[in-house]
């Protein structure tokens, strides 16, 4: 597939501005560089499950969104995108639309990662032509910052918080991507947005044009929930990339590619010390949690070089 960056940073926006998301907040980002990659005569329907990117970009009768738009319950965004693509296809079989239509699901990780995951795994093993995006910002944060199945181990949130006893997080974050993977669908892959944002964009674009089901996981940080500065965002997703936390990746037809490995790995803390919620690793008699992070960094990066064949 042909895709040039430069022509497509020019195409208008799908997704406007005037939304009410939080300064240094990772998912609108996300939404309006995924958006950006369909082809300027393609249209678009766009679920959202409940979440702090609805709640905060479709406030009757206001919205942000170009396309047409579909707001469902959390639990369901991927069921009711997938009834939108066949009720498109048998209207194409009949004659009555000609336009091409593309279909394009987000959620958060608490809505995707956890309630969301039974329609999800539905949709993607039925092999709807649809993209699952999951802006993962690793917690509820909508709601609180409570934690989900995608909270890193040791992070504090309001339902795992740090103390003498329990240290944040106990449990690893859930893989994901690599659950997706082994549903056997045509395209997944594994992004965030830093520098000129070439990764991401061309893994929408592949998502969005590959026939059948795909899903993009997308690293997209909460200043509230993560505690960094808002005008620090890019420099978190840079620390998370480049210390392997959240490596970047894409599976085609079951085979692993790394899209991009960095120059010299850095050390775990240099990501986890930008942040609030790991404030608490950096106490004194609490080396041994980083020493851990630093282990399960090490041995998923060391397992994703190897499927990799690198």
């Amino acid at each position: 597939m042909s895709y040039n960056l430069k022509e497509e940073m020019q195409k208008e926006g799908r997704f406007l501005g005037g939304h009410r998301m939080c300064a240094g907040c990772g998912s609108p980002i996300a939404v309006r560089t995924i958006l950006r990659a369909l082809n300027p005569e393609d249209h678009a329907v766009v679920c959202s499950a409940t979440s702090c990117l609805e709640v905060s970009t479709f406030m009757y009768p206001y919205t942000s969104w170009k396309e047409s738009f579909i707001h469902n319950a959390f639990e369901n965004a991927a069921a009711t995108i997938s009834g939108v693509e066949t009720a498109y296809n048998a209207l194409k079989k009949r004659g009555k639309i000609d336009e091409t239509w593309k279909f394009i699901a987000f959620g958060g990780d608490g809505g995707t990662y956890d309630i969301g995951f039974q329609s999800l795994s539905g949709a993607m093993e039925r092999g709807h032509d649809m993209v699952y995006v999951c802006y993962d910002n690793e917690a509820y944060m909508n709601t609180g910052i409570q934690r989900s199945s995608s909270t890193p181990h040791f992070a504090d949130t309001t339902t795992t918080p740090a103390g003498t006893v329990v240290p944040g997080k106990m449990q690893q974050k859930k893989d994901l991507t690599k659950i997706m993977v082994a549903h056997g669908i045509p395209y997944v892959a594994q992004t965030t947005f830093m520098g000129n944002f070439k990764d991401i964009s061309e893994k929408a674009h592949k998502a969005i044009y590959t026939p059948g089901a795909a899903f993009l996981n997308v690293m997209a940080p909460c200043p509230r929930g993560w505690r960094y500065p808002s005008e620090k965002l890019m420099e978190v997703t840079k620390a998370a990339v480049d210390t392997c936390v959240w490596p970047l990746f894409e599976v085609v037809e079951g085979k692993y590619t790394l899209t991009y490995k960095p120059k010299e790995k850095k050390p775990v803390e240099e990501y986890l010390k930008m942040q609030g919620r790991f404030a608490h690793m950096f106490k004194k008699g609490n080396e041994w949690m980083i020493e851990e992070a630093q282990k399960e960094v090490d041995r998923k990066w060391e397992e994703l070089l190897k499927l990799c064949e690198m």
